[in-house]
């Protein structure tokens, strides 16, 4: 056995829990000391989610820099723009050095969007500071990232409370 100085884990899929494993990571990663960090692609700052609220109790950079969902744009130029802000960030914060633990929630849509070439993704997750492990996270991840990531987890929906017309609940979903 090797012991890496970090590593990328990778959670798709069509099933529930991508982005509620990675935020059990980031709680994991807080309670060792690690500064850690979360770049959302997708979500947009009128989300009031439950792990937001608990990365600002325990002091966690947050950034929410997406605009909503795709289906709910009124401006699907703006929406893009955003994923390759959000990329920006991310990539900046992949190269400082300044975190142990970053969570890259809903990047896989920036690649299978066309927001942000995948090259240009898995070379800022390969040249990123050899001390920063990265969650990665989003359905449809391209295999050029699971090919790079070291751990892939795929989650496989089997059925969901929505399909039976129940709506998010707050503790559950957000």
């Amino acid at each position: 056995m090797v012991r890496a100085q970090s590593i990328v884990l990778v959670n798709t899929g069509q099933g529930k829990g991508k982005s509620s494993a990675a935020f059990g990571v980031m709680a994991r990663g807080w309670a060792r000391g690690w500064n850690v960090g979360v770049v959302q692609f997708v979500k947009g700052g009128k989300w009031r989610t439950g792990e937001r609220k608990l990365a600002d109790h325990l002091g966690i950079e947050w950034h929410t820099l997406g605009d909503g969902f795709t289906w709910e744009s009124t401006d699907l130029d703006e929406t893009a723009a955003k994923g390759r802000h959000a990329w920006e960030v991310a990539r900046q914060k992949l190269a400082s050095g300044d975190y142990q633990l970053l969570i890259l929630d809903e990047l896989t849509y920036a690649a299978s969007y066309g927001w942000v070439p995948v090259e240009e993704i898995v070379a800022g997750l390969r040249d990123r500071d050899p001390r920063t492990n990265v969650v990665v996270t989003g359905r449809n991840a391209p295999e050029e990232i699971v090919a790079l990531a070291d751990t892939v987890t795929e989650m496989r929906k089997v059925k969901h409370a929505y399909e039976q017309g129940i709506r998010a609940i707050k503790g559950i979903e957000y």
